[in-house]
């Protein structure tokens, strides 16, 4: 009788799994970091094998951790970073490039390009998402455009395409000898070649992207049981049953089954995600629709998103660039060394701007800097900086849906930050709240894998294994938080336009 589910959760920075049991709770996590490659401003890469071989690592220590065998185990699920593109050869395994992470610029003229004829929006009735780099399916075709004898090797069926869901399965599963090719549609959604509303890919809009329709991976539900790990180390023989984009597991692990619900994960970017249900809402505010979750055979979910590039990475660059810290927990503390921001807003537009203004010519500013201005003060406007960006999202959010949140739910890393969270209340002005398990992406997934063998019954347990940790209330006068907001959004029109 199994007692747990377990998450591989291939994240941004680093690879994590973790083994959960019938209450949601964390019985054992293990974790490895990645290589971050930046071949040149703006460009962003990951070598996908190191990746996969610290996947293998993490999934053994967390089973070895648990105490725990493959029978042990109900289901696995995976969860990852959403929009990095990989693209390898079925026949060898060997990817044929780097990945090219979703924060990745390069795509950028080719984005211009496509937008020339239709707009930014040419794509968004049918994909829910404007031309952006942020997105896989541009960055295939620079792959196949840039790397030798690529385009030819795909067009003959040799070369395939996965974010790094498809990558994993793929791996887990046998690669070479048998492994599935397949994704979720959450992680489709992403690609900008899925029909939202027949969740099949978009035979016209791949081929005008330029991407050969022999390179997509099967497009699967986010909680079925897609097949057995037969190269995964202790997890040999475990069903993989559940696959969903970090954010829809985040958002799924919050339990927002409910229209209206809506979470905000803090991580490298932040992601704010409504749900909208069945209905599939277009999205006037600058914000993304994109597929939430699929169930079996049950309909699919939909949800409005607001993603920000840059929250948590803006600490990395302080620690990393600046050198003003040597670990990110440190950036509360030198921000509690002063009393405000001194007049300083920090807009971290390192890879262009994303929701709700998707302008990738941006790049980031220091607006306000005056001599008095000192590091805490910089780690003050570090911090504040994640938490304008998220008010900018509620604000789109509330016009699009016409919901008014009375509280937000909230995850990821950031979320221990109590300076943070508490001038997200403040400036919000409702109640930010932070649940047991604060790594609810990894839960979401388990909570996938779980449902789809049987170690969950429904969705309603789920429900009840939800949990508040803590809550922070909102204390800032309303004016006081205009203000503040004045000066915000005046430093990110600062930021526009910064090249042609």
């Amino acid at each position: 009788m199994a007692k747990y589910a377990a998450a591989l959760d291939q994240g941004t920075t680093s690879s994590r799994a973790m083994v959960f049991d019938h209450s949601g709770r964390v019985v054992s996590v293990a974790q490895k970091e990645h290589e971050q490659i930046y071949p040149k401003p703006g460009w962003v890469e990951h070598d996908a094998k190191e990746i996969w071989a610290r996947s293998q690592e993490v999934l053994d220590e967390a089973l070895s951790e648990a105490g725990a065998g493959a029978d042990d185990i109900a289901g696995l699920g995976i969860t990852n970073q959403r929009e990095t593109a990989l693209v390898w050869d079925r026949n060898t395994g060997e990817p044929v490039h780097n990945a090219l992470v979703w924060q990745d610029t390069r795509t950028d003229k080719l984005v211009d390009e496509l937008s020339a004829d239709g707009g930014q929006d040419r794509f968004r009735a049918k994909v829910g998402l404007p031309l952006a780099t942020y997105f896989s399916g541009p960055k295939v075709r620079w792959i196949l455009d840039n790397v030798d004898g690529a385009r030819a090797k795909a067009e003959a069926g040799d070369l395939i395409f996965g974010n790094m869901d498809t990558w994993l399965i793929w791996n887990l599963t046998g690669g070479t000898n048998g492994g599935l090719h397949i994704t979720d549609v959450t992680n489709a959604s992403r690609t900008m070649l899925m029909d939202l509303k027949t969740l099949a890919w978009d035979t016209e809009i791949a081929a005008t992207i330029g991407v050969p329709m022999s390179m997509l991976p099967e497009i699967r539900a986010s909680s079925e049981v897609y097949g057995e790990v037969k190269s995964g180390g202790g997890f040999q023989g475990v069903k993989i049953a559940g696959d969903l984009g970090d954010q829809q597991a985040a958002t799924f692990g919050q339990t927002c089954f409910d229209v209206g619900q809506a979470k905000n994960t803090y991580g490298t970017g932040n992601f704010m995600l409504i749900n909208t249900g069945t209905e599939l809402v277009h999205s006037k505010s600058g914000l993304l629709t994109t597929v939430g979750y699929k169930i079996g055979d049950d309909d699919a979910i939909y949800c409005l998103e607001g993603s920000i590039a840059i929250t948590g990475a803006l600490v990395q660059w302080l620690r990393d660039n600046l050198k003003l810290i040597k670990a990110a927990p440190e950036v509360e503390e030198l921000a509690k060394s002063v009393d405000d921001n001194g007049g300083l807003y920090i807009v971290p537009a390192f890879s262009g701007l994303f929701a709700p203004y998707w302008k990738s010519n941006a790049r980031g500013v220091f607006a306000g800097l005056t001599r008095y201005v000192n590091a805490g003060h910089i780690a003050r406007a570090t911090l504040e900086a994640t938490a304008f960006q998220s008010r900018e999202i509620v604000e789109a959010m509330a016009t699009d849906s016409g919901v008014t949140l009375d509280s937000l739910k909230v995850d990821g890393g950031m979320v221990h930050n109590d300076l943070l969270m508490q001038f997200q209340a403040d400036l919000l002005g409702v109640p930010v709240i932070r649940p047991e398990v604060a790594e609810t992406t990894a839960l979401g997934a388990a909570y996938a894998a779980g449902l789809a063998t049987g170690f969950w019954d429904s969705q309603e347990d789920l429900r009840e294994n939800w949990a508040e940790d803590k809550r922070w209330e909102p204390k800032m006068d309303a004016d006081k938080r205009d203000e503040y907001y004045k000066y915000w959004k005046k430093a990110v029109t600062r930021t526009f336009d910064w090249f042609d």
